[in-house]
């Protein structure tokens, strides 16, 4: 298996993932910064111009870091699964990994892409430097949402680590970094946060 990796959150949630389901990967840069992404060499292996992907040792390339983490989990051969272990564990994985997706990853990473990341990307995609702001604020509404939830929980599951909270804490590490910190205030977060730091695989 080829990782085709770069710089930012998404090819980073790959990484730890790999790393916490001990799966070794075979790893190629993509210049995102420089727009590599967008060529024809890459966009013929993924048409959406996404960073990463992962092909596959008959050529099949898998991309979206959910469906290329589902499908590392099932491949891992041993160890304990981060999506579950029965219909109800990965149901409820899968329903915070969409839960934190759509109401805190998006938003935020989209809030960056707006605005301190407008040059890079303005040329790309549709940007809307005007939401910004309020895309920023729906994330950090969303994240108190969470962090009441996550009361007296270790991980977003429970007791279990799942692909929720290598994603959580993957993009929460890359909003301190672009100017979207964790608001102190919210205890169970940030806790949350710091256990995920400390873990082994938060180095990938």
């Amino acid at each position: 298996m080829l990782l085709y990796d770069s710089v930012g959150p998404n090819p980073r949630v790959v990484r730890m993932f790999a790393a916490e389901r001990g799966i070794e990967l075979q790893k190629t840069k993509v210049d995102l910064r420089g727009g590599e992404n967008r060529q024809a060499p890459y966009m013929a292996k993924n048409p959406a111009g996404q960073l990463p992907c992962l092909e596959l040792e008959d050529g099949t390339v898998l991309a979206e870091i959910t469906a290329i983490c589902e499908y590392l989990d099932e491949v891992a051969g041993k160890g304990t699964s981060l999506i579950g272990s029965n219909a109800k564990e990965r149901a409820e994985t899968r329903m915070w990994v969409r839960r934190i997706d759509l109401n805190i990853l998006e938003p935020l990473a989209a809030g960056f892409r707006y605005a301190e990341g407008l040059k890079m990307f303005e040329s790309r995609i549709r940007t809307i430097p005007h939401a910004a702001d309020d895309l920023k604020k729906l994330a950090q509404e969303k994240l108190a949402w969470l962090d009441g939830l996550m009361a007296g929980k270790e991980f977003v599951c429970g007791s279990r680590l799942t692909l929720a909270d290598v994603l959580l804490f993957v993009f929460l590490d890359f909003g301190k970094m672009v100017g979207q910190p964790i608001n102190p205030e919210l205890k169970n977060v940030s806790a949350h946060y710091e256990r995920m730091k400390a873990r082994p695989s938060a180095a990938a």
